[in-house]
């Protein structure tokens, strides 16, 4: 994991600007820092090594590709010993799109994304319930996704 200290204003700028678009030339964001372009690959190529980048990708909003249910569930293990045999089997399931390790109320939480409510039962009841080590889920609904964004780095 980087230190803090390896990542200067700069770089928290860089990012941050690479944040709002990341298709922006790195020669345009060169330009509004008044640095080289050279600069800034040399600082992207760095904040990947360091492993502050974990990779870049499209954003698409689910709904326009026919994926109208978002969930959140809620994962009771048996014990947490399970913990890492459950996870590798949940890496196997396409719907799930985040999973955190909890503390509290469920050993698990898992963000899906689901055609349907049909699609949501069959992914609960025939891809995560019968995982090995899964007691029980809870399950909630997303209505409406109000924010979502990055963290502010700067």
């Amino acid at each position: 994991m980087p230190q803090v200290s390896e990542i200067d204003n700069l770089d928290r700028r860089i990012l941050s600007m690479l944040m709002q678009d990341a298709t922006r030339a790195y020669t345009d964001i060169a330009k509004e820092l008044q640095v080289s372009g050279g600069t800034v690959h040399v600082r992207m190529k760095k904040l990947e090594e360091l492993g502050v980048i974990k990779g870049s990708h499209l954003v698409i909003h689910p709904n326009a590709v026919g994926f109208d249910i978002c969930a959140f569930i809620g994962i009771y293990l048996e014990k947490g010993s399970v913990y890492q045999q459950a996870v590798e089997q949940m890496r196997q399931v396409p719907e799930i799109v985040e999973m955190h390790y909890t503390t509290g109320q469920w050993s698990m939480f898992a963000k899906i994304i689901c055609r349907d409510t049909l699609h949501l039962r069959e992914v609960l009841n025939e891809k995560i319930q019968i995982i090995s080590g899964v007691e029980r889920t809870e399950t909630i609904i997303s209505l409406e996704e109000s924010i979502t964004r990055q963290v502010d780095i700067l």
